[in-house]
């Protein structure tokens, strides 16, 4: 009997060394270490193929013949001394749980260990033979409930008072600790199926996988490989994983008591519960817009939920903090999900309101508005006028009527009726080239602008070698859109639309073909898109080169050592293009030695080094132009008076303003720059009478751009609108009392129509 209850502490003890003494992460293990096991013969529990809840009492022992007879976990001596707890230095340490696990089983007392560790070190002990159970073809997925305890060397289970058989017992073999794994998974609560063609054992907990192989280390979590100490096997059809690998895998902790000889898996995880409050601000009296989100660690359903604080709406105005718990089916309650919001006083609306510095008004005669719109916080977002022109031109009473908006979308309207007489202090025609103010258009009889001289201005060129890629405008699919070479001042002038179906890029490579190293200059920068608007594109990219051109902050170097390849002005590059959209860009730069440049179109996520030599040269579409051409840059003074009479000085007419010559590398042609797109126009007019009017007139149709004037960037039209017409006007500058030098900096905007002309018109006598 002595040497009964011997053997028997030796082999609990085995198991629990096997099974503790482990490491938090999987290793790899050589495949001879997985041995067959070894039965031994001991007394076996009497079991069904399927677990069955079972009081303790309801245990059956029978004896079986041996010479060398062992006593089951019941038997084996109990320690007499009180259970100690161990707390593991980190849950996830595997040096901590290696430490907490190696308690010596012949010291006296006994200890409990943490973890979730992957498998244990120690070497094997024979593993007791288990009552067949057939392998889970099928979904089988029970209710989680407690805690589970399972009994080492044993196939006894216990959980919320009842016990349970699994089919075998848990044992150790070759040092790994196993479970019979349709026990286990139908007592947390997971489902467990059998993948026929893929002859793999899946376990499915939520929204976790985890498949095993049989005679394979290998299994996978979520489609991710992992190593197991030893290889999944089939015991009797039993089918055997270790431990640690589900546990590992779906991150449930453990505790090991070496006195009870059982490991306690932790299933009482908590759910999540959470909410948002859609509302960036609330205000007292708002209906509060609650989002709520929640999750079950173990699967569950979460059947209640429960609030602190909650109100749909707050009636007074202060700091609040609301709770949120939700609870699942086994009825445990999340942790409160808290939030402090702090509910501000009602928004006020703003106050529209706006004076006029009289009430009564001639024809003609300029009325002052003066907004004097108010809002609680200040943030008056919009401002909308009616009928509120400069001046009336017919008597009568006249509405004017202002709208304000804040930021919260609160309005507010005001109306004002002032009277107009019928005396006229100045007509239409006088008033407007009096009145209007720069950036804004007006109408007049654009048949006039014909008969009007021509200034007789001359011009010189400045080296610059403009490199237009315009044709294809649209591109239909990827290729290169431009190539050219050059050296010294270069201007660049890309504007093209994508209507390739697909998210694309655009890119510049320059590559160095010299021997010698070579240098490249951005020296401005005007890039504007992706837009789906050519003329919004086309403005932009204007509007920034020439504050480019003012601030040089968009100065930089790239250096190029022989047979090297970089991308340059790479604001070009920065944004998709989507299908539509357009992107125009306007710089200058300078290399000292002669540089290759590709101007290529890809789609978004292709290198474009890679694609570059397999890109073909797309053709010209026929309408847009393409070329390089010298001497970009015109200069034109003009030191005689102008605006002493109704004048216009004409560009881009191909007639006073001829259209640059260059060719068509590509299509090894001539090529004339209708329009002179690209070219920058530096205009010196020395001696402008007083009282004149600067104004720009368009001669091919709508034009959306600017024009730099005396240093200042001047809208040719403010805001988003255009001038559309010839008989529409859009006012640059007025001259004072004494004659001035004016100068202009302009270039035609893509997208635009030429010719255009500058007009310079006498000023009618104030009155």
């Amino acid at each position: 009997m002595n040497l009964k209850k011997n053997m028997s502490i030796i082999t609990a003890v085995a198991v629990l060394q096997a099974f503790t003494v482990g490491s938090a992460s999987a290793q790899t293990v050589d495949q001879g270490e997985a041995a067959v096991v070894t039965p031994a013969k001991v007394e076996s529990v009497e079991v069904m193929k399927k677990e069955q809840p079972l009081t303790e009492n309801e245990v059956k022992i029978k004896s079986s013949t041996s010479s060398k007879g062992e006593s089951t976990v019941e038997d084996t001596e109990a320690s007499k001394s009180a259970v100690v707890e161990t707390t593991p230095a980190a849950e996830n340490d595997p040096a901590a749980v290696d430490q907490a696990t190696t308690t010596n089983e012949s010291e006296e007392g006994s200890a409990i260990q943490e973890g979730t560790a992957e498998d244990d070190k120690t070497p094997a002990t024979p593993a007791i033979p288990a009552q067949v159970e057939q392998p889970a073809t099928g979904t089988a997925a029970g209710t989680p409930g407690g805690d589970l305890t399972l009994y080492m060397n044993s196939n006894k289970m216990e959980q919320d008072g009842k016990s349970y058989l699994a089919g075998q017992p848990m044992t150790v073999k070759n040092g790994v600790s196993y479970v019979a794994i349709r026990a286990l998974v139908d007592r947390v609560g997971y489902g467990v199926k059998y993948d026929n063609k893929t002859k793999e054992t899946i376990i499915i907990s939520g929204d976790n996988e985890l498949r095993f192989k049989t005679n394979s280390k290998v299994y996978t979590v979520n489609g991710e490989s992992r190593t197991m100490k030893g290889p999944a096997y089939q015991q009797k059809n039993t089918f055997m994983v270790p431990l640690t690998s589900i546990t590992q895998a779906l991150n449930i902790s453990y505790k090991v008591n070496q006195s009870a000889k059982t490991v306690v898996l932790n299933l009482h995880k908590k759910p999540v519960a959470s909410f948002v409050i859609s509302q960036k601000e609330i205000f007292a009296g708002d209906t509060v817009d609650y989002v709520t989100s929640y999750s079950s660690p173990n699967g569950l359903e979460i059947t209640s939920e429960r609030w602190t604080g909650r109100q749909d709406s707050f009636d007074q105005a202060g700091t609040y903090t609301i709770s949120y718990q939700v609870q699942d089916s086994n009825g445990q309650w999340s942790d409160p999900y808290s939030v402090t919001i702090q509910v501000l006083q009602p928004n006020l609306p703003p106050v529209a309101m706006f004076t006029t510095d009289k009430d009564q008004y001639k024809m003609g005669e300029k009325i002052t508005y003066m907004d004097q719109s108010t809002d609680d916080e200040g943030k008056i977002e919009k401002t909308v006028w009616d009928n509120n022109p400069l001046a009336f031109f017919e008597p009568g009473p006249k509405t004017v009527t202002l709208t304000v908006t804040d930021n919260h979308g609160a309005t507010d309207t005001y109306s004002k009726v002032i009277n107009i007489t019928n005396e006229t202090l100045y007509n239409f025609s006088d008033f407007n080239l009096l009145f209007t103010p720069v950036g804004q258009k007006f109408t007049f009889n654009g048949g006039e602008v014909t008969s009007m001289e021509k200034v007789p201005y001359t011009y010189r060129d400045e080296a610059s070698l403009l490199i237009r890629s315009n044709s294809p405008e649209t591109v239909n699919t990827e290729g290169i859109v431009y190539q050219e070479s050059s050296s010294g001042q270069t201007r660049f002038m890309i504007h093209h639309v994508n209507n390739t179906g697909k998210r694309v890029k655009m890119y510049v490579i320059a590559t160095n073909n010299n021997p010698y190293p070579a240098v490249f200059e951005q020296q401005n920068m005007g890039f504007a898109g992706p837009t789906p608007f050519a003329t919004v594109a086309g403005k932009l990219s204007i509007d920034k080169w020439f504050k480019s051109i003012q601030t040089g902050a968009d100065q930089k170097k790239e250096y190029f050592e022989p047979g090297e390849s970089k991308l340059i002005l790479t604001e070009l590059n920065k944004t998709p293009m989507k299908e539509g959209q357009v992107i125009s860009l306007y710089s200058d730069a300078f290399s000292d030695y002669s540089l290759d440049y590709n101007v290529i179109l890809v789609e978004e996520n292709k290198d474009p080094f890679e694609a570059l030599p397999t890109l073909p040269v797309l053709d010209r579409d026929g309408v847009h132009n393409r070329g390089t051409y010298p001497n970009a840059t015109r200069v034109i003074t003009y030191d005689q008076q102008v605006g002493g009479t109704p004048a216009r000085l004409p560009l881009g007419d191909n007639a006073s303003d001829p259209n640059l010559v260059g060719t068509d590398p590509m299509a090894y042609t001539d090529a004339s720059n209708a329009g002179n797109f690209g070219v920058l126009y530096k205009i010196t007019l020395s001696n402008v009478a007083p009282r004149t009017l600067i104004s720009f007139n368009p001669r091919g149709g709508k034009y959306f751009g600017v024009a730099l004037v005396n240093g200042q960037v001047v809208q040719i039209v403010d805001g988003s609108l255009s001038i559309n017409t010839s008989s529409e006007q859009s006012v640059l500058y007025r001259t004072g009392s004494s004659s001035e030098s004016v100068t202009i900096l302009f270039s035609a905007a893509p997208g635009s129509n030429l010719p255009v002309n500058l007009l310079f018109t006498p000023l009618p006598m104030e009155k």
